[in-house]
């Protein structure tokens, strides 16, 4: 089936762009916004609204094709691409993207993706990780629509896995909001919570991490009252490398704050994602790689998890070869192509380390949609309900595409 012609169209996010250094060098709220200058290239402002571009292939059978190019809330922190604008890369796809797609022959995913994936400018430069991104969801898409199946059944076809009838625990965040919508996610008994956004250390987690065992406590608390007893979330706290400014990178205190944190999140089993940020990628493998021995050699059953400087598919290959974390994020919008997403999970599965097939709250409906069918066919340990900070818009949409799925694998008799 032939790709007979392609639209792009700018659209919004489910959430902002945040520029992460001025954060943490200590900007002040002001309501939802925040007050001073940006700090990183690009921004106009230090939060402003999530942008992204959506691609249209329409194809021979009259079907049209989706995918959402989008970047993730911190873009240009941590070794990311800069900022995504749509009105400054739209006419990057009108003008070398979509004339290569058009005329096109829909014969499967993989290949494709990949050519589009190492799609170069004139000048040897790579294309925008959110170009890629959405470029290879309408690619995968239009392979489902030209094969009759689902987009889960065209990855576990193309990558050898097995469709099984079990759902991808999902993970909600909770955003600033991290008491009410801690709330939200028990009373909906998602299975992993609540991300926390712990990226300040004076103001979320305290100058001696006093605030975050306070709030670990709560949560623990909560998800007993409301959710009961049979109830048995795990506890997920992406933390921005604040413990390692609080604790001057020092693993062994690093290690005695972490035990102390696994105290107050008994009985649960408790996540800490980006405990430290050394500002490289070498140095955030070792430093990684350091923490979780020590915390096994001591028996701190915190797991580690990997996010910052893990970025490509070639990073993730290095964190989990260099065992730094017991489990990686593979954050969606900055591998690019989703034929990396893939290979991520697959990779991280084969050598025993967990994998997150996560993203960002600043993508689409559609963009979560398409990982939803990844993460069935892969089945990875989570997947983060995506996008937007209101926990039950996200979940919503998670759930729902992975349960319409589930329910026509099983009524065609494929699970």
């Amino acid at each position: 089936m032939k790709i007979t012609g392609a639209a792009v169209s700018p659209g919004l996010t489910g959430f902002y762009f945040d520029d992460q250094k001025a954060i943490k060098m200590g900007r002040e709220h002001d309501g939802f916004a925040y007050l001073g200058q940006p700090a990183t290239p690009g921004f106009s402002s230090v939060r402003q609204r999530g942008e992204s571009i959506s691609v249209m292939l329409m194809l021979e059978n009259g079907s049209v094709a989706y995918g959402d190019c989008a970047a993730v809330q911190y873009s240009g922190a941590g070794g990311r691409d800069p900022l995504f604008l749509a009105a400054e890369f739209i006419p990057v796809l009108e003008k070398e993207v979509l004339p290569r797609l058009v005329g096109r022959d829909i014969t499967g995913f993989r290949q494709l993706a990949e050519e589009f994936d190492h799609l170069k400018h004139p000048d040897g430069s790579r294309f925008h990780t959110a170009l890629r991104y959405g470029i290879t969801q309408a690619l995968l898409d239009a392979a489902a629509r030209a094969a009759g199946c689902t987009m889960a059944e065209v990855v576990a076809k193309e990558y050898n896995c097995t469709l099984v009838d079990r759902q991808v625990p999902i993970f909600c965040q909770t955003g600033d909001d991290r008491y009410t919508n801690a709330d939200k996610i028990i009373i909906k008994r998602a299975d992993v919570l609540p991300h926390g956004l712990i990226n300040n250390v004076e103001e979320k987690l305290g100058r001696r991490g006093e605030k975050l065992l306070e709030y670990v406590s709560w949560l623990k608390d909560r998800a007993i009252r409301l959710g009961g007893e049979n109830y048995r979330p795990v506890l997920h706290i992406d933390v921005y490398g604040t413990i390692g400014q609080a604790f001057d990178d020092h693993t062994d205190r690093m290690a005695d704050y972490l035990a102390q944190i696994e105290h107050a999140a008994y009985p649960f089993h408790i996540r800490i994602e980006g405990p430290m940020d050394r500002g490289s990628k070498p140095a955030q493998i070792e430093a990684l790689a350091e923490l979780r021995q020590t915390l096994k050699r001591r028996g701190i059953k915190v797991e580690i998890v990997a996010d910052e400087w893990c970025n490509t598919l070639e990073d993730i290959r290095e964190f989990v070869d260099a065992g730094a974390g017991d489990m990686v994020q593979i954050k969606t919008p900055d591998l690019g192509g989703i034929n990396n997403t893939i290979e991520a999970i697959l990779y991280a599965k084969e050598r025993g380390i967990g994998a997150y097939l996560g993203g960002t709250c600043n993508e689409t409906d559609r963009s979560a949609q398409v990982c939803v069918h990844i993460g069935i066919a892969t089945q990875p340990d989570q997947m983060l309900a995506k996008p937007g900070m209101g926990v039950d818009e996200g979940l919503m949409i998670v759930y729902n595409e992975m349960n319409r799925t589930l329910a026509l694998l099983r009524a065609r008799g494929v699970v």
